[in-house]
């Protein structure tokens, strides 16, 4: 039996935390860049939507700090992967958002 105590999160439950914030900030930047810039295929060489990108990027740090993740000992490799995993989601769902023509 442990006598110590636990303080933040679980390895797991951290894991868990970041990615799921990771891919819901890149579909919410996804329709930000969809609301700012369009959705028409002149819109898809737009430079503003990766500023957006960069933004939301940039605020997840904050939010994680909120949630309850020890971001003081992240990485290169964690900072990269949320970086990654933000622009995936984003990419593929402003993608969709611009191939399907959708109005927002």
């Amino acid at each position: 039996m442990a006598t110590e105590t636990q303080t933040g999160l679980s390895k797991h439950l951290r894991g868990v935390t970041v990615t799921t914030l990771a891919c819901l900030a890149g579909v919410a930047a996804a329709v930000v860049s969809g609301v700012v810039v369009g959705t028409d295929p002149a819109s898809a060489t737009n430079r503003l939507t990766l500023g957006v990108l960069a933004g939301f990027i940039a605020l997840q740090l904050p939010v994680l700090r909120v949630v309850g993740v020890d971001v003081s000992d992240f990485g290169a490799k964690d900072y990269l992967y949320v970086g990654f995993m933000t622009f995936s989601l984003w990419f593929i769902t402003f993608a969709i958002m611009l191939t399907a023509g959708v109005t927002l």
